[in-house]
């Protein structure tokens, strides 16, 4: 095939799936000329497996992206069917927004913003090359010998690597959704020397929403209150299409039970590592053999198809064993199954190859992002795609680029975790992997990241403002509310009654009496009214604030500590073998890693604190060993 020269940019992006998607957009939007070459434009954003986004951690994450300039949010809000505030009985740091999509229009108003920004140029084409010099990226070569130059490249090919889906006994390369699979790149990236794991997920079937009897399951609505991701949305749909819940029966796992023989998780067939999260029903029967039911989710798949999503019966059996599976469920005696469920096994890059920017560390200028990095979920790839964007972009201005911790974002988790420990089978973020989760929660993403959103330029001048207004709404009431007593009058009594709490027996701060868990800032209001109008956001932060003022103290302060550890900088091209004392296992991974400060050290399996501490000595004596070269 002879090649021709066809265009030279800043950024070019692989791939356009929610990784590539948010990584284009930011690169874009930061102005920096961008190419996204996709092998097909109609499947921008789509969404392979859940109609829907959010749900403990993963919700927060999505108001993380909005929170730095990202899009997801945006477009979740214009395009879903239905939306919930989760773990509404639980604490601020486990509460989550989590949004039914209809798959159709999400892709359709993604796509409309690619095609709208400045900067950015969507081109149809299958890259299966990388152009690389003296181990720095230069471009890509595409399938009909294009080549396209550029100073940074971002790879987001998603489950599409090598990627094989399999139904029972039958296994053939290709896509998710039977997309065409990206193999001779899968090749070239080995060839260029990086790191690759076979990884594996999988998919329920889809029935016809039509052939269900919703008079067996149970109804679970969306919220009737306004909810949005974005913090610029102000426009709500109300009008929301439920889903349904229903539950696996004894004869579901005697068909499973007796079938496993033919399931290739079982049959030696899958060889790819899938995630423990999120399994499949063959899956769980076995390890949860006690259980005598399992829940089942029926969710719409769009207002303007009857394709519904079968949630919670993720499997790979055979096609025939699939409609006895679907049949043997509650209100789905007579379901017509429309799409089989399916597995699919695909390339991963190992992440520890990249730096905290996701910049690969082999090859200079070479990003990726998404679930070629390891993960699952949407969530986390338009996470990783958004850093990916942000850092090739200024990579090319010549600054700083942006590497969030662990204490700012579930994004800083979600990238140190990848970097620092790797994983052994597909990533899911989860509130549990985060130390500091009270200081990461839903309603204050826009406290924590807009400023860093705003001075990287991915936040407008105009947002900007009103966030800072928001910031001083919020500290001017809760000074007041510490400054300002309040009485024991016979409307205090009464309120705090109602509330169930103690009487006062005198005068207390409003902030104290806010404390009291039984005590709501809407209550208190009533008796000591704000010093100004405030909406409900600024009244949540507020009584967030100060109700776990002094565990939020403490967070803080373990922060500060992690700082200092942050802050010692570890020099480029140690030498690990030259010092004594380091166990031979942690001396192996640190080499492999390359942390690049204490803190991240500390992090790393199978380094203990000992290793650090000598570490530690070793770097303070000034007299450091180097890698040559």
């Amino acid at each position: 095939m002879p090649q021709f020269e066809a265009g030279t940019f800043d950024c070019i992006v692989i791939g356009a799936g929610h990784a590539g998607a948010e990584a284009a957009y930011a690169a874009a939007k930061m102005g920096a000329s961008t190419l996204v070459l996709t092998m097909n434009l109609d499947m921008i954003a789509f969404m392979p497996c859940n109609p829907s986004l959010g749900g403990p951690a993963k919700g927060i994450v999505v108001r993380e992206i909005d929170a730095l300039g990202g899009v997801m949010a945006k477009v979740i809000d214009k395009t879903h069917i239905q939306m919930r505030l989760l773990n509404t009985g639980k604490g601020p740091a486990v509460r989550a927004l989590r949004a039914q999509a209809d798959k159709v229009l999400y892709q359709q108003e993604m796509k409309r913003i690619l095609e709208e920004q400045p900067n950015l140029t969507l081109r149809q084409a299958v890259v299966e090359r990388l152009i690389v010099e003296d181990d720095e990226v230069k471009g890509v070569v595409t399938q009909i010998g294009a080549i396209f130059r550029a100073k940074t490249v971002i790879i987001t090919t998603g489950t599409f690597l090598r990627g094989e889906v399999i139904i029972g006994d039958l296994k053939y390369s290709s896509g998710p959704n039977n997309q065409m699979p990206s193999i001779k790149l899968a090749d070239h990236l080995k060839e260029l020397g990086l790191q690759t794991v076979r990884f594996k997920t999988g998919t329920p079937p889809r029935i016809n929403s039509n052939t269900i009897d919703y008079s067996k399951t149970e109804i679970q609505p969306g919220d009737d209150v306004p909810r949005s991701f974005s913090y610029e949305t102000t426009e709500f749909i109300m009008d929301q299409l439920p889903c349904w819940l229903t539950y696996t029966t004894p004869e579901t796992h005697e068909i499973i039970n007796e079938n496993l023989h033919l399931s290739p998780m079982y049959s030696g067939m899958i060889k790819g590592k899938g995630p423990s999260y999120c399994p499949s029903i063959e899956d769980k029967i076995v390890r949860f053999a006690d259980k005598s039911r399992h829940q089942i989710f029926l969710e719409p798949e769009g207002r303007n198809t009857r394709e519904v999503y079968v949630q919670g019966l993720s499997t790979s059996l055979p096609e025939h064993i699939q409609h006895r599976l679907i049949a043997s469920v509650p209100g789905l005696e007579k379901a017509e199954m429309m799409r089989a469920g399916y597995a699919i096994e695909y390339d991963s890059v190992i992440a520890t190859q990249l730096w905290p920017t996701l910049e690969t560390k082999k090859i200079k200028n070479l990003y990726t992002a998404g679930q070629i990095n390891g993960t699952s979920g949407y969530e986390e790839a338009a996470a990783q795609g958004l850093m990916a964007g942000i850092n090739a972009a200024r990579n090319v201005l010549g600054k700083d680029e942006v590497v969030l911790a662990r204490s700012d974002a579930y994004i800083g988790v979600l990238v140190d975790d990848l970097v620092t420990k790797g994983t052994s089978e597909p990533y899911r973020l989860l509130t549990s992997r985060a130390e500091y989760r009270l200081l990461l929660r839903h309603d204050n993403a826009d406290m924590r990241l807009t400023e860093i959103g705003y001075q990287i330029g991915m936040i407008s001048e105009e947002r900007h403002e009103r966030f800072i207004a928001k910031k001083a709404q919020i500290d001017a009431e809760i000074d007041h509310l510490r400054k300002t007593s309040v009485k024991p009058t016979e409307e205090v009594q009464a309120i705090i009654a109602e509330a169930g709490g103690t009487a006062l027996r005198e005068p207390m701060k409003a902030a104290d009496l806010l404390k009291r868990p039984e005590m709501k800032y809407s209550e208190l209001r009533k008796v000591v009214p704000p010093l100004e109008e405030i909406n409900e956001e600024v009244a949540e932060q507020v009584e967030i604030f100060i109700k776990y003022e002094g565990y939020i103290e403490k967070s803080m302060q373990q922060v500060e500590r992690m700082k200092k550890m942050e802050n010692k900088r570890i020099p480029e091209h140690i030498d690990y073998d030259a010092i004594s004392g380091i166990a031979k296992e942690a001396k192996a991974n640190l080499k492999a890693v390359q942390p690049l400060s204490i803190a991240q050290a500390s992090r790393i399996s199978g380094v203990n604190p000992a290793d650090i501490s000598i570490l530690l000595v070793y770097i303070e004596q000034g007299k450091i060993a180097k890698v040559s070269g």
